[in-house]
């Protein structure tokens, strides 16, 4: 079970993505190294991606998800914009940690 670390410094388990992770690495050893790979993992490797970054910052993954599924008002276009921002921060976040350890 992986485990990442939050803004507040606490571990959070990534059991959730495990299975995902698991059929991601199984599709990278059946299939050789080259575009084949890459367009039959594709999907493996979106979904995995996106449960990592839903465990890492889950609040503000969902913020993105609910308003910028679809076009709008420019309200909700700026609402958007800022959770995307929010986001990429908490990702940031994320990553210093990793990289002072």
């Amino acid at each position: 079970m992986r485990r990442i670390h939050t803004g507040k410094i606490r571990e959070i388990p990534m059991k959730s993505c495990d299975r995902l992770e698991e059929a991601l690495l199984q599709c990278h050893r059946r299939m050789p190294e080259g575009p084949a790979r890459r367009s039959g993992c594709r999907h493996l490797n979106k979904a995995f991606a996106e449960c990592v970054v839903a465990e890492a910052c889950p609040e503000e993954s969902e913020a993105v998800r609910s308003l910028c599924s679809s076009g709008g008002t420019s309200l909700k276009r700026k609402q958007c914009e800022y959770a995307q921002l929010s986001l990429s921060l908490c990702l940031s976040r994320h990553q210093r940690e990793f990289e002072q350890r």
